[in-house]
């Protein structure tokens, strides 16, 4: 039977008068990708920074490794790696001063000087991060994700800046880390993405949970939920999403055009 990693039973978590996340609930197990889907405000990134332990629920929901991970937060980082979105490093430090202080936290760190050559940024090895591109700042942020060897990962916006080549290398590297029975958490709005790695998907709207299960549960889900003369079998994530998804008003700048 396989190990459950993260469990999270009806998490609410308040901004003041703002209720963000409102009776989320959910569990990843052992060698299991799971992407959370909604849209910007509905959630998803409260919901992980109390998985990471830096914000504290209204209530004691959230188990990682078996522990509360507010309470055992540095415990718990020996066994987490976490890439974000946007990661601020000294910009001044060259890309190996930066992977040699992230190995110095772990015991027993992955080879960084191989992780650079599998991300093609060994040639970067001397460059100081702000030389870096963007793309090529979210490898290194992956990288260095992954050298405490952790056994659950968290992702935030996974290939944003990557062009589609590496972007497809990179799907193969994160499913061949899934098989050696690492658990990873996906935060994305690229839902061609979430249908190439996810096992489980979780969709919050206005910090609420909609929907938790499978890709297949959910493309049951979604089928409830829109006319049956739009549905047909072989309809992709993606457009399964934007039927069921809320509204939002649509950005026009033709206008600025006009005579």
């Amino acid at each position: 039977m396989a190990q459950e990693i993260v469990k999270v039973e009806n998490l609410n978590l308040t901004y003041k008068t703002l209720r963000a996340v409102q009776n989320v609930s959910f569990s990843l197990e052992e060698g299991e990708l799971l992407a959370i889907i909604g849209q910007n405000g509905s959630g998803k990134t409260s919901t992980v920074e109390c998985i990471e332990g830096l914000r504290k629920p209204d209530n004691p929901a959230v188990s990682v490794f078996g522990k509360d991970p507010w309470l055992h937060r540095r415990e718990i980082y020996q066994k987490m790696g976490v890439q974000l979105q946007e990661a601020a490093y000294p910009s001044q430090i060259r890309v190996e001063e930066q992977c040699r202080l992230f190995a110095s936290f772990y015991e027993k760190p992955a080879d960084w000087n191989l992780l650079l050559s599998q991300l093609n940024l060994d040639s970067k090895k001397k460059c100081r991060i702000s030389k870096l591109s963007g793309g090529e700042k979210q490898r290194l942020s992956i990288l260095l994700s992954l050298i405490g060897r952790p056994k659950l990962l968290l992702l935030d916006e996974l290939t944003t800046g990557l062009d589609p080549e590496v972007r497809q290398s990179m799907w193969s590297s994160f499913k061949d880390i899934k098989e050696n029975g690492i658990s990873i958490i996906m935060v994305s709005h690229y839902l061609d993405e979430v249908e190439a790695l996810a096992d489980k998907i979780l969709y919050l709207e206005k910090g609420k949970q909609q929907f938790f299960g499978s890709q297949q549960e959910f493309r049951a889900y979604a089928k409830s939920r829109i006319p049956a003369q739009k549905w047909h079998d072989n309809v992709s994530l993606e457009k399964l999403y934007l039927m069921i998804a809320p509204k939002t008003k649509g950005l026009t700048v033709g206008g600025i055009y006009e005579a």
